[in-house]
């Protein structure tokens, strides 16, 4: 079987300017008239805009009260600890106190960060801080905190660098990069939900050469839409629903009759592909985007049988015992028969 995987692209890591007179800021959250790099000759030179050499962090968690933060945001601040001299031109301590009651710097860890400087779903965000006008205590750091350790320490790392005035071209660029490769804490596969979509209303597209515009073809993709959105004899949830477009690029299920294979040589039989999002980097799809059926030299009362066995792949079966029953291990007249009666 055809599949694809699409790892999660990363969320942006991003920065805001607080409102201090005399600095602007522009949609990654730099100021507008300090937007390059410090460097190795005039960072030594660049005061502390905090006025002091230790910060003390507390932590708020509302996002998961099972989860210690602690060692990842000490892990965090160690490192800024070391490297703030070096890339921020000043030296700064930590001390790392969850609960002290007058922290300067507050780390919050959020389920959803709402704001952060126009940036769309934002893994952390913390003000821009480069001059002492900036400095409002207590300064507070978002990190949505469904992240794995590794990308929880990245986040707070980035996050903590805006504080001590670094913009995205800033040094390290590891760190201080607009966006990095995250992954999430581990989620189930698309293959272990009963629903692997984030709803369950489809769009359709037919696509291909003019077969799919005859009744008869549509008639037979629409027995096994139809098939599914009847609950598939129990195998998909009872809500499921299909819709026809005439966009392709709105379309969710796209059924593609053509000359062409894109699974197998030869020119006559069916494929199906799956694409979606792998947030938690383990190589396999904890949500499917899109499925591709692509059908070829299949005549047309076998037509809504590929296309059911294809949506069946589509609601994350793998094993012939997990397909409703017309579709294990069928004949080549039961295909042409009228299957979707059969429970």
């Amino acid at each position: 079987m055809w599949r694809t995987l699409f790892v999660a692209a990363l969320l942006v890591l991003a920065g805001c300017a607080t409102d201090a007179p005399g600095t602007g800021a522009d949609a990654d959250g730099s100021a507008d008239h300090r937007h390059r790099a410090l460097t190795s000759e005039d960072a030594p030179n660049r005061p502390n805009p905090w006025g002091e050499r230790e910060l003390t962090v507390a932590i708020d968690n509302t996002a998961n009260e099972s989860r210690n933060f602690r060692p990842l945001v000490a892990d965090a601040l160690d490192f800024w600890a070391n490297n703030s001299t070096r890339f921020a031109g000043f030296s700064i301590g930590y001390e790392l106190d969850p609960d002290a009651p007058n922290p300067d710097v507050v780390v919050e860890f959020v389920e959803e960060i709402e704001s952060c400087a126009n940036v769309s779903e934002p893994a952390g965000c913390a003000p821009y801080v480069h001059d002492s006008g900036q400095v409002s205590r207590p300064i507070s750091i978002e990190v949505v905190g469904s992240y794995s350790n590794d990308s929880t320490r990245l986040i707070l790392k980035h996050e903590l660098g805006h504080t001590l005035g670094l913009n995205h071209s800033a040094g390290p660029q590891s760190v201080m990069a607009p966006s990095s490769q995250l992954s999430t804490l581990p989620r189930p596969n698309a293959t272990d939900r009963r629903l692997p979509w984030a709803d369950a209303d489809f769009t359709v597209y037919l696509a291909g050469n003019d077969t799919e515009d005859t009744p008869a073809v549509r008639e037979q993709v629409r027995r096994g839409l139809d098939y599914y959105a009847g609950g598939a004899d129990g195998t998909v949830p009872e809500n499921v629903s299909f819709s026809f477009v005439d966009n392709r690029s709105e379309a969710e299920v796209v059924v593609v009759f053509g000359d062409d294979l894109p699974c197998r040589t030869g020119d006559t039989g069916s494929c199906g592909r799956v694409r979606g999002i792998d947030p938690d980097g383990d190589g396999a799809l904890e949500r499917y985007d899109d499925l591709r059926i692509t059908i070829s030299g299949i005549d047309t009362p076998a037509v809504g049988w590929h296309v059911g066995y294809w949506l069946g792949y589509g609601f994350g079966f793998e094993e012939d015992p997990e397909w409703p029953a017309p579709f294990r291990n069928a004949t080549y007249e039961q295909r042409r028969s009228d299957w979707w009666t059969e429970r």
